[in-house]
């Protein structure tokens, strides 16, 4: 069991890969400031990609036990965490429970509580560059998703939303390196989906080089391109090769905001020749935090409180 330390003042716990290279470490302090959190700190927990699966219930057990540490934002382990921990909890929202993963552990009455916040965070930072009406206008535009992990499962729940009935892409291509995780996504949408065919899901298994070009290359025009793999954040590169090509009018989010951020420069490359619109991961981070830190100390964050967070963060990324 790894020996936690018990905390000696009011403690959120960040736990990721490489949590000490976020902009969030330096943020947090005077976002803390700005909700009236007083002594409130935030700490990193590093632990490696697909860990053992003691390392998530260890961390998971202490946050629990530990009277001052008061909940933690999970970032690539959302998934192994879940499975390794979930006996731990008192409680998970039905998304956790839908699609076995959390982003979000606080307590409440007593409460262990988890939560995956990602399927209204990745909704808010997706309507923040794609137009209200933009599916109805463009029959012929697709989602091409890549990667299968947390992310791509809360936004293929977000395009699965039955208010989007006669305004969702008309398919949904994910595509991934490992079978079982492409499984499981495959799994969760057709339990969304049950009877209601309203979009088509198309899987991939790519575990080599090319393989995501090959696909994206089918793509129809305007589609909405996304990585959603650790590929440009956690680990260097891209999920593409540099001779892939964007469809024309192609959506490119690249969901990571910091690393190399590969994917990213390789449509702006393209940018000008095949007028696309490009979007980086930053308000997805945004919103992601916010999402959790609101649930973690039962504060709300929406309107000016939300827009005063976002500037604050943005002095420390040169925005």
């Amino acid at each position: 069991m790894t020996r936690y330390e018990p905390a000696a003042q009011p403690t959120m716990y960040f736990i990721g890969v490489t949590t000490g290279s976020s902009s969030i470490m330096k943020v947090f302090p005077e976002w803390a400031d700005a909700l009236g959190l007083k002594n409130t700190v935030l700490q990193g927990v590093d632990i490696g990609i697909h860990a053992a699966p003691e390392e998530y219930a260890d961390v998971v057990r202490f946050i629990k036990e530990d009277p001052q540490s008061i909940g933690a934002l999970v970032t690539t382990h959302k998934i192994d965490l879940y499975n390794a921990a979930k006996r731990h909890f008192d409680y998970f929202d039905p998304y956790a429970s839908m699609f076995g993963e959390l982003s979000s552990i606080s307590k409440r009455n007593g409460q262990l509580r988890g939560h995956a916040k990602d399927p209204i965070s990745c909704g808010f930072a997706l309507e923040e560059f794609v137009p209200k009406n933009y599916w109805r206008e463009h029959p012929e535009a697709e989602v091409f998703i890549m990667g299968a992990g947390g992310s791509a499962i809360s936004m293929c729940s977000y395009f699965l939303r039955d208010e989007f009935e006669g305004n969702v892409p008309s398919k949904i291509v994910v595509a991934n390196r490992s079978k079982p995780r492409l499984d499981e996504l495959r799994h969760i949408n057709e339990t969304i989906l049950n009877t209601k065919r309203r979009t088509v899901c198309e899987y991939h298994l790519t575990p080599n080089p090319g393989e995501n070009d090959d696909v994206l290359h089918r793509m129809g025009r305007g589609s909405l391109v996304i990585n959603a793999t650790g590929l440009g954040k956690d680990r260097p590169g891209s999920p593409l090769t540099d001779g892939a090509q964007f469809p024309q009018d192609a959506l490119a989010w690249e969901i990571n905001y910091r690393g190399d951020l590969r994917f990213m420069h390789q449509a702006r490359e393209q940018q000008a020749k095949r007028n696309l619109t490009i979007e980086d991961g930053w308000m997805y981070f945004i919103y992601g935090w916010t999402q959790v830190i609101a649930e973690v100390f039962d504060v709300p964050i929406e309107g000016e409180t939300l827009a005063k967070l976002d500037r604050i963060a943005a002095k420390f990324n040169n925005r």
